[in-house]
């Protein structure tokens, strides 16, 4: 599958081929390694990743270091706080982490808004992304005011298992712990409580997910 057939396969929404085109002559294809950071906090940010293969995991800080999972980032998605930064010109305020082995081609930030005007298909797809991480984000608030802990952290492996398409989980508590903005005291608690419950098995710094 040619570059162009890959982004018209995982990006539905773009059609047009004069588009298609011009993502395939100034767009960079890239690969990441499971772990690898992709975007740092307070880096410029110099292009907006359309990603093709993989998963992206999305993170925030706090003033006091502190970190918190947002969002993934999925095959036919982009990142709309990295088009925030872009068109606003400023610093990145989230780290980007590959959760898996990812391809993504990466769109210099000078195309953005020179495609908004022109192409109808990138201003329904930059639209689209916001809509959905606006909805990502409203659930991420819901789940800190009105869940549990227990609640969070059942669906947050359960979104571990869909970004990786694996039962494992290759995690530390203290990693978890961070992602979820409490304690490894607390998450060891409740990881050993759903192991009881025999939807977990732990390992060391591993969960197998056997079920709700």
């Amino acid at each position: 599958m040619t570059e162009h057939q890959l982004v018209k396969s995982r990006f539905p929404i773009i059609h047009n081929d004069d588009l298609l085109n011009k993502i395939e002559q100034y767009g960079v294809f890239k690969e990441v390694k499971a772990g690898e950071v992709m975007m740092e906090y307070g880096q410029f940010i110099k292009s907006v990743p359309l990603i093709l293969n993989g998963c992206i995991k999305i993170m925030r800080q706090d003033e006091e270091g502190r970190e918190l999972f947002l969002y993934y980032l999925y095959p036919g998605e982009t990142c709309a706080m990295s088009l925030t930064c872009c068109m606003a010109n400023q610093k990145s305020e989230i780290r980007a982490i590959a959760e898996e082995d990812s391809e993504f081609i990466a769109i210099p930030i000078q195309y953005l808004d020179q495609w908004m005007n022109e192409y109808v298909d990138w201003k329904n797809m930059v639209m689209q992304t916001y809509s959905n991480r606006f909805r990502d984000l409203l659930n991420t608030i819901d789940n800190i005011a009105f869940r549990n802990m227990d609640e969070r952290l059942e669906e947050y492996l359960f979104s571990k298992t869909q970004a990786t398409q694996s039962k494992i989980i290759n995690a530390t508590h203290q990693e978890i712990a961070t992602e979820l903005g409490t304690s490894r005291e607390v998450i060891s608690r409740l990881l050993k409580q759903m192991e009881k419950k025999n939807k977990i098995v732990l390992g060391r710094n591993k969960i197998e997910v056997l079920g709700w």
